[in-house]
């Protein structure tokens, strides 16, 4: 009888204390950790086309008054030096979330559609696994976007670099998207861009609102460069780095966080 009443115990204990992680568990609110220290580059690599990993070439990528920024006076002209500068962890499943806006004009050489054109890409291929003059890793790319009144574009649309994705049931049928819904800034002007990682669904918002939604990652396999990157014949996109491009016009970044699921 003894036994029984210290089972039963033992019994009402645990199951007292998995109510209450539970109730912990939903109540605790879930992190943001900020990826951008505000000081340096800590834990960020830059690849610039034609340079090895870690080379900044011209101090593209800089820190300066707690921003972040892409700047391109010492390249006299841009002879297609695409870059991006990458953390150096993989991701899975997240939300993240960047502030960003545009500076200036773009560079001497730049190509046409650079002015206030950026990106935010993420399931990225390694750095150290990109050819030396390798422009864009495969990757999926949140497209930052200026509008000017004449122009109006809107931002957050999906570029699929290696890669392609699901929207509406259907394989997207260009490298790049729009979104469903159209939001358009001027390019000087603080955004807030946030993609959304979950099992392989993906959301792009915009100042909080969500403007794409699609699924699927994939490798392509017609893509040269992807057989390296898929193992057992298992094209799924599964995770990735993450990194912010220099695509020929400045950009500034004043945060930059993660909250991983």
């Amino acid at each position: 009888m003894k036994h029984l009443i210290w089972i039963l115990f033992l019994i009402a204990f645990a199951l007292q204390a998995f109510h209450s992680k539970k109730i912990k568990d939903i109540n605790t609110p879930e992190k943001w950790v900020s990826l951008f220290n505000g000081k340096d580059l800590g834990h960020w690599t830059p690849k610039i086309a034609g340079y090895k990993p870690g080379e900044n070439f011209g101090n593209t990528f800089r820190v300066e008054n707690g921003i972040l920024s892409t700047r391109y006076d010492n390249y006299g002209n841009f002879n297609n030096r695409f870059g991006a500068l990458y953390y150096d962890k993989k991701f899975t499943n997240f939300r993240l979330k960047v502030e960003y806006k545009f500076f200036g004009d773009t560079v001497a050489g730049a190509p046409s559609w650079g002015f206030w054109d950026g990106g935010i890409q993420y399931h990225c291929q390694a750095p150290a696994t990109m050819g030396l003059d390798q422009p864009f890793p495969v990757c999926l790319e949140y497209n930052l976007l200026g509008s000017k009144e004449d122009n109006k574009r809107g931002t957050g649309e999906i570029c699929a670099s290696g890669m392609y994705v699901e929207i509406d049931g259907k394989r997207n049928s260009s490298y790049c998207t729009p979104p469903t819904v159209k939001r358009s800034f001027s390019g000087e002007e603080w955004i807030t861009a946030e993609i959304e990682v979950r099992n392989g669904e993906i959301i792009h918002f915009v100042n909080g609102e969500e403007i794409l939604r699609f699924k699927n990652p994939r490798y392509d396999t017609a893509n040269a460069i992807t057989k390296d990157l898929i193992v057992s014949n298992d094209n799924i996109v599964k995770d990735g780095y993450i990194s912010l491009q220099s695509n020929s016009h400045p950009m500034d970044f004043r945060k930059i966080e993660i909250m991983e699921y």
